[in-house]
């Protein structure tokens, strides 16, 4: 099971259609939406399918349900030590939980810049201060429906150089949070109110339009496709996030997919060497990265014709992803991030103090430490 966008599964279908030709082992994918893909049970998955795409901040969940089955296993010890090195940022360390490794990292993705190359009348941004001066001519827009609001108050916190924390008893010292709120807030009142209904796919098509008066997405989930020459009406650039502070692209929050193995498979073996073999440096700069794929592997990230066939998205995005945060993986932090996002939205929309809202998502997160 992957999830429904070209650069999801088609790369998949690709694959496993060289996988059958190479081993006689036939994979299936099917595929469900992007917001099922943040939210569904990774367990209820795992009773169905062999094969799991996720998204790292589940495992402490998983772990607990004891549904996927580590990867670190002694006759793959040396592939993963290819892995943990060729993978980029620490897309490979993210899916590491209680000494154990619970998936491969296979699509590398973190906030960065999206643009209209052929609508800005210079540069992108590379300071927020630029963006509000795009907001004010109304050439932005930024995806907030949950959980991309708190995405969103993630990565300004990280760029201020205060990163949310992953444990503890609050999520943010309430000054730092006040700062990173408030950013956001300026520039939510500067962006279209749909902006509520939007994730990052529903903003790139907004803006891939041929009419679109929109240049710009300051912070948002990069997606390789949009940068193809053909794939929409017209294409999107990627770049660097742009600086609230004076500390660079920093802190920006960790996204990107893992391939997982149920441990309700009666084909574990095979699901584990497609898994590795899918994440391997050559296959992710071949033929995973030629079916439209955003491989999670440097090999690809650093391949000249992988860059020239997206207009240079990954090194144009690179220094961003290689300083990314990694999101709280808690068993209870995904009832959290919906929760968090809620609650942002809310301070948003109806105008709630700063302080207020900060409270809420520290109330919050201790909660979600004794909550399952």
């Amino acid at each position: 099971m992957t999830w429904n966008h070209p650069r999801g599964y088609d790369p998949m279908v690709a694959c496993a259609r060289l996988w059958q030709e190479k081993t006689g082992v036939a994979v299936h994918w099917e595929k469900r939406s992007l917001q099922d893909f943040e939210t569904y049970p990774v367990e209820e998955l795992a009773r169905t399918y062999d094969l799991i795409v996720i998204d790292h901040p589940h495992v402490g969940q998983i772990t607990r349900e004891n549904c996927l089955v580590p990867l670190d296993v002694p006759e793959k010890a040396a592939e993963a030590r290819a892995l943990r090195v060729g993978s980029v940022g620490s897309s490979f360390s993210s899916y590491a939980w209680k000494g154990r490794q619970w998936a491969l990292p296979i699509d590398a993705a973190t906030q960065v810049q999206a643009y209209r190359p052929d609508l800005l009348e210079a540069a992108p941004p590379s300071r927020w201060e630029e963006v509000l001066a795009l907001a004010r001519r109304g050439q932005v827009l930024l995806p907030l429906r949950p959980p991309h609001s708190l995405m969103s108050f993630y990565t300004l916190a990280g760029n201020h150089g205060t990163p949310c924390a992953v444990d503890g008893d609050q999520l943010i010292p309430p000054h730092q949070g006040l700062v990173a709120f408030e950013a956001l807030r300026t520039l939510v009142g500067l962006v279209p109110e749909r902006c509520f209904e939007m994730d990052p796919i529903a903003v790139l098509e907004a803006m891939a339009v041929a009419g679109s008066s929109h240049v710009c997405a300051p912070l948002i989930y990069g997606y390789v496709s949009y940068a193809m020459a053909g794939f929409r009406e017209s294409p999107i650039h990627f770049c660097n996030i742009p600086s609230a502070s004076d500390k660079g692209p920093v802190g920006s929050a960790l996204g990107g997919t893992g391939i997982a193995v149920s441990a309700f498979s009666a084909s574990v073996r095979d699901a584990v060497d497609f898994a590795y073999w899918i994440a391997s440096g050559d296959v992710q700069r071949s033929a995973y990265a030629g079916a439209g794929g955003q491989p999670g592997h440097a090999a690809a990230w650093e391949d000249e014709r992988v860059n020239a066939a997206t207009a240079h998205f990954y090194r144009a995005t690179r220094a961003t992803l290689d300083a990314a945060w990694v999101r709280p993986r808690h068993d209870g932090y995904m009832a959290f991030q919906q929760a968090a996002s809620e609650t942002i939205n809310r301070g948003l929309l109806t105008g709630l103090p700063a302080a207020t809202v900060i409270a809420d998502l520290n109330r919050l997160f201790r909660e979600s430490f004794r909550t399952r």
